[in-house]
């Protein structure tokens, strides 16, 4: 099930909880659950946002086995923040000249794959409603975009390769200019529809957040 609303202590004690599930990542087997929990409590708190920002820094610098797991999980809870948080400018400029020099010190690396991927998220996140999905976080792990499937009325189903970033609005006009409906006079919206309700997508609303809802 998607993370629901949780109950949080002091600022430090969240703080100190979440350094704690950073050294467990090392060695997790699986880290997505540990991961989702990390971003959800920095969506729900944050003025953490910055201190896991630099918690990871820290982490991916000077690791006693650069690319080994364990290294790689950190770089990879690392790429989740970058495409869900933006932190303050400070605290961005020290990241970029991390993501610098890690590709400067391990040219052709995993690390310093995911440090470009890092940077040109960070150009485009502008923040999140939902954290990623279990789903996105595998995908964004691998640096990599999810397909969507969206049902279209008297048509077949479409799959749609979309990234943390993509907007509805985006999706809609690919879908539009597959179908050949560019001429159309008729204006062209997504929608969500669960068991209950079905409500138009807004046209600035990121699809990842949609499917994190699914989840």
């Amino acid at each position: 099930a998607a993370p629901g609303p949780r109950s949080y202590t002091t600022l430090r004690d969240e703080a100190v909880k979440l350094f704690n599930s950073l050294q467990q990542l090392e060695s997790e087997r699986d880290p997505v659950p540990l991961m989702q929990g990390v971003l959800q409590t920095c969506l729900d708190l944050p003025p953490l946002v910055d201190e896991i920002y630099c918690q990871l820094v820290k982490q991916t610098t000077e690791p006693l086995a650069p690319g080994g797991q364990g290294d790689l999980h950190y770089w990879q809870l690392l790429t989740c923040m970058s495409c869900t948080f933006l932190p303050s400018p400070p605290v961005l400029r020290f990241l970029h000249f991390h993501l610098d020099r890690t590709e400067s010190r391990f040219p052709a690396s995993e690390m310093a794959k995911y440090a470009c991927f890092i940077r040109e998220a960070l150009g485009k996140t502008k923040g999140r409603e939902c954290v990623p999905s279990l789903e996105e976080i595998l995908v964004l792990m691998r640096r990599q975009e999810m397909i969507c499937t969206v049902h279209c009325p008297g048509a077949p189903a479409c799959s749609v390769a979309i990234s943390s970033h993509t907007t509805a609005e985006e999706v809609a006009r690919e879908l539009v200019s597959r179908l050949g409906l560019s001429q159309s006079p008729n204006l062209f919206a997504l929608y969500e529809q669960s068991r209950r309700r079905e409500q138009p997508v807004g046209s600035t609303t990121l699809l990842a957040d949609v499917l994190t809802r699914f989840e």
